[in-house]
């Protein structure tokens, strides 16, 4: 049976690429309430200050997976071109990238040092196959889980094909014929992966000694892990999009009931924006009855609430906090700082070309185009130390 239809996310292949900044976004939301989970109220002053409360490995842990799942399912639902891509532990240390991780080093070591040890096996009159035994079985172990249910058919083959047991007695007697297995092996992957992936099938069949065989089939079964993940990503968005309020509510919800100051910061966010409406002197809106007892301007929730996203527009990222509540978008909301910031800037250099020059540029067709244009240019980078 074919698997045509059931190839993981095909036409996603060419965002693979876009998901760095995505999933640096959701880590950063994560590590960032996972260190405020367990950190004390930083306020002084009028801010609130809750009674210390002990918590045990268990519901840190339980906590530190709610905001994690609750932070990956926020940047899916945000971020439609989320897309999960394979880790690169070659990536050097911020001072010089061009200097391997230590990371890559051991990795490289202890690769090198089994490849090896294979190699010396299959080389041996008559060849040991103990550690090819161990990586066809993790091979099977793979393919089996990109089956889905209804794949009875398949599953049947690879358990017939793949038999260890069977193998090992073919092994001991000498009527093991490795390459038969490998062959099936590849015809499955062929079988099961996206059709980006065809490209990487037909290199594996060109392929003919069995050492550097498996190292390239445990390299693309790494790639068509990676489009298994993408394509439940794609299927499960949007029943995300559906459910994200609600599922954010809660685990917010959860965290709160977990740690009492654990939005303090959004707290104080909050009474800043509101204080800097009564400061300015602002008209107070329509309130809910009682609001104003205290002989104060009261003003609408709504009202605070979108002053106090505006304020994030002039959000100072590096003295102040920012609000638990919006974690998860904090780069985002970097962005547009930046480009309001840009903006600002090219609005008050075409005011004041207009106020200079008066009517001699503002009938010239496309002056304003062409100097915004210019001004872009100039101001690129701007935000770059």
């Amino acid at each position: 049976m074919p698997l045509g239809s059931d190839k993981p996310g095909s036409s996603e292949e060419d965002k693979l690429s876009d998901s760095s900044e995505s999933r640096n976004r959701a880590d950063s939301a994560e590590r960032a309430l996972g260190i405020r989970q367990r950190t004390p109220s930083p306020h002084q002053g009028n801010a609130p200050q809750s009674s210390p409360r002990f918590v045990s490995v268990e519901e840190l842990m339980e906590t530190a997976k709610g905001v994690s799942n609750m932070a990956l399912a926020h940047e899916i639902v945000m971020s439609r071109g989320f897309q999960l891509k394979p880790s690169d532990p070659a990536e050097g240390s911020s001072f010089n990238i061009l200097i391997p991780s230590l990371e890559k080093r051991v990795q490289d070591i202890v690769h090198k040092a089994f490849w090896d040890c294979l190699e010396v096996q299959l080389g041996e009159d008559p060849p040991t196959y103990d550690h090819a035994i161990k990586l066809l079985g993790e091979i099977k172990e793979t393919l089996l889980s990109f089956l889905l249910p209804g794949h009875s058919r398949l599953r049947n083959q690879i358990n017939e094909v793949v038999d260890l047991d069977l193998i090992k007695q073919e092994a001991e007697n000498g009527a093991l014929d490795i390459n038969k297995v490998v062959e099936f092996i590849i015809s499955m992957m062929g079988t099961l992966c996206a059709p980006a992936r065809d490209e990487e099938i037909r290199k594996l069949r060109d392929i003919t000694a069995i050492v550097p065989l498996f190292k390239a089939i445990f390299s693309v079964l790494d790639l068509m892990k990676i489009d298994m993940a993408n394509f439940a990503v794609s299927s499960i968005r949007p029943h995300l999009m559906q459910q994200s309020v609600e599922y954010e509510r809660t685990k917010f919800q959860e965290f709160i009931e977990k740690q009492h100051n654990a939005l303090d910061f959004t707290q104080r966010w909050l009474e800043e924006a509101a204080n800097s409406l009564v400061n300015s002197g602002a008209d107070a809106t329509l309130a809910p009855a009682g609001a104003a007892a205290s002989g104060g301007p009261a003003f609408c929730p709504l009202t605070v609430h979108n002053h106090a996203y505006m304020s994030l527009l002039r959000w100072n990222h590096r003295r102040t906090p920012f609000p638990e509540t919006l974690l998860m978008d904090q780069s985002r909301f970097e962005e547009m700082q930046m480009a309001l910031e840009q903006l600002t800037v090219v609005a008050a250099v075409l005011l004041i070309v207009y106020n200079v020059a008066g009517a001699a540029l503002s009938g010239l067709p496309g002056f304003a185009d062409k100097l915004k244009g210019i001004v872009n240019v100039l101001l690129a980078g701007m935000h770059i130390p």
